[in-house]
């Protein structure tokens, strides 16, 4: 009883800390780790400088959300398996309520024309492009993955087809396997972490078996609750570089097919900067337009799944992983042409339906600085765009 009593009170102390994270980290990814770091290792002490480092560097690695990733991995470190869910429903589940909430009461709401919207669109414009530029910089920092960027912008542009991502990412992954084989892993270390290796190997089964069959299954019939869960599932499978390259897989999966409008895509992006926890929330918000509360909650549950079954997969077999020089090489790749893909996202619909005339310009240019140089956060950035839309709207 006693032991059954610490766990629960791991797993509350868990929960405390983690939804109150949930409630106040805003500034994307990179703002999460870092409030990872001052919680978990600096206040809690319950890692390592060093094992926290090589935590980052692993879901760095991994495609999904990295700071979701980052969180279930200390959850795990700390109580297993357990630790990790109830790290996670922490951390992700005030936003993806805010989002739904916000679905729900948009749907009700004749505002298809509302100036605020626009200037939601209008942030989109700011927040990408700043994504992208500190991408850019870490990702493309050389010729070689300046040109695999490009190739993939061209590609993602001119080739607009279900699979044109997969297959951008694993050319791209080939590419940077020839060109970067000969890449070194500096100061390699191990992480323990409380997972045997079959259960890892299970969870990688799981991942790569949905990621087959789930399209066998959609195609075979017309569930629509499958056809939801298979199109989430696959963009959470394929998202390498973080929450905001999840943007054209979504796009692409939900506005071609009618069953989200751009106006609405680019709304809810908008909306997503607004709250604080993961950009890949975004998916609760499309999944209530499109069937109310339990199509937020599936689209949810099948968008972080992959990220579940990729960390717990890959932890016992990191170190190995890690420091294979031709592994890291082909991820160079891939991490190359998540840039180009942004780039083209960017492009359309982004840039497209938001910047209509020179004050779309002019003020998507006022946010951009007040984002990057004034370094103001993103819920101040999102209220300005909202009320700037309304007043231009009136002009």
């Amino acid at each position: 009883m006693n032991k059954n009593n610490s766990v629960f009170k791991t797993l509350l102390e868990i929960l405390i800390v983690s939804t109150r994270l949930g409630f106040t980290s805003f500034g994307g990814p990179v703002a999460h780790l870092g409030y990872f770091h001052e919680e978990y290792v600096r206040r809690r002490k319950w890692m390592d400088e060093k094992s926290y480092a090589d935590l980052v560097a692993l879901c760095q690695f991994l495609p999904g959300p990295a700071s979701s990733q980052v969180g279930i991995g200390i959850g795990v470190m700390r109580a297993g398996v357990l630790g990790g869910i109830t790290s996670f429903i922490g951390f992700t589940l005030p936003s993806v309520i805010a989002l739904i909430v916000f679905a729900i009461i948009l749907q009700g709401l004749d505002v298809a024309d509302a100036g605020w919207l626009h200037g939601l669109k209008i942030v989109a414009v700011a927040v990408v492009a700043h994504a992208i530029l500190g991408m850019a910089q870490k990702l493309t920092p050389d010729l070689k993955r300046k040109a695999i960027a490009l190739l993939a912008l061209v590609g993602t542009l001119l080739w607009q087809t279900a699979y044109t991502q997969i297959a951008i990412i694993l050319l791209s992954g080939f590419l940077g396997f020839l060109m970067f084989k000969q890449q070194k892993e500096d100061n390699p270390s191990s992480l323990s972490f409380p997972i045997s290796r079959r259960f890892a190997v299970i969870c990688l089964t799981l991942f790569f078996g949905l990621l087959i069959v789930l399209p066998i299954i959609n195609q075979a019939t017309s569930i629509s609750w499958i056809a939801l869960f298979d199109s989430f599932y696959r963009s959470g499978s394929l998202v390498f570089g973080g929450g905001h390259v999840v943007l054209p897989l979504l796009e692409r999966e939900f506005v071609p097919t009618g069953l989200l409008t751009e106006e609405q895509f680019l709304t809810g992006y908008g909306a997503a900067q607004a709250v604080p926890g993961p950009l890949f929330t975004f998916a609760a918000y499309i999944g209530a337009v499109i069937n109310g509360w339990q199509g937020g909650l599936l689209a949810t549950l099948a968008i972080f799944l992959p990220a579940f079954l990729l960390i717990l997969g890959t932890l016992p077999f990191w170190h190995q992983l890690r420091s294979n020089a031709k592994v890291k090489g082909a991820l160079m790749g891939v991490n190359a042409a998540v840039v180009g893909i942004l780039i083209a996202a960017f492009y359309h619909p982004i840039w497209t339906s938001s910047i209509l005339d020179a004050i779309d310009f002019a003020f998507a240019a006022i946010l951009f600085s007040m984002l990057v140089f004034w370094k103001l956060p993103p819920w101040i950035i999102v209220l300005t765009g909202a009320i700037g839309g309304w007043l231009i709207s009136y002009l």
